[in-house]
């Protein structure tokens, strides 16, 4: 089975996005346009994705290539939407310390094979959930910072050190940017198909080898996950990942 572009998948996208536009205005949402912007972004860039990867997928080098740029750009987004932008380094170092171990274990294990055609997809799909882990998790520390300043200056105050006192804070909110993925895996077969699973069976692979490449890509995302939020947590607690305005307000 395909799904082939053409009109029918055209006309389909346009009702869907028709049908957000109007629940948008329906409920009264704020930035309708931007659903609409975030569609035509979509296209454009999976139309030159597909372009790129029917180019570079038959050599490893450039594969290879790709997934980084892929990756510089998930830093670049990550660090945007937590307004954290010149704590770059300490993003690229939390992300990295999930994705590394988890593509390491795949390949070593030689769950994946080392091609263009494997890797891009797989290596993709754990890159993009491990900036949506590093993403949630700094929203949610940076917003209880600011939330709970006085139960900072507080523990300053009864002698702890600056690293103590945010961990005192933001440590019970860390569990919470994994729910997400969490439930993602705990649903994962009975309430939702996941991409991993639709796409091997999209292309002819069998309901065993689609569950088997899902199963790997999920688990793949959980530890992914975990250990950026655990090393973004640190890096926070030693405020070296923090945007400008907590890095002026939280002295020791």
């Amino acid at each position: 089975m395909a799904i082939n572009p053409g009109w029918p998948v055209a006309i389909a996208c346009l009702l869907l996005l028709a049908l957000t536009l109007a629940t948008y205005a329906v409920g009264r949402l704020p930035n309708a346009p931007g659903t609409a912007v975030a569609a035509g972004r979509a296209v454009l860039q999976l139309g030159a994705a597909a372009l790129v990867i029917t180019s570079v997928v038959r050599s490893l080098w450039l594969s290879i290539m790709l997934l980084c740029l892929m990756f510089t750009i998930a830093v670049a987004t990550t660090v945007r939407r937590i307004e954290a932008r010149s704590a770059w380094p300490w993003a690229t170092l939390a992300m990295l310390a999930g994705l590394v171990p988890v593509v390491a274990i795949i390949l070593l294990t030689r769950t994946v094979p080392p091609t263009g055609i494997a890797l891009i997809p797989v290596v993709g799909i754990l890159a993009g959930n491990t900036m949506n882990g590093h993403t949630l998790t700094c929203r949610r520390t940076f917003a209880a910072l600011r939330e709970e300043h006085g139960q900072y200056e507080a523990a300053l105050s009864l002698g702890m050190t600056r690293a103590q006192a945010i961990a005192e804070i933001i440590h019970r909110r860390v569990p919470e940017a994994l729910i997400p993925g969490l439930d993602q895996v705990r649903t994962a077969g009975v309430v939702t198909l996941p991409g991993a699973f639709i796409g091997v069976l999209l292309g002819g692979g069998t309901p065993a080898q689609a569950a088997a490449a899902q199963v790997l890509v999920l688990l793949g995302i959980m530890a992914a996950q975990t250990v950026t939020a655990v090393v973004a947590e640190h890096l926070v607690m030693r405020a070296r990942l923090l945007p400008a305005d907590l890095q002026a307000t939280l002295r020791p």
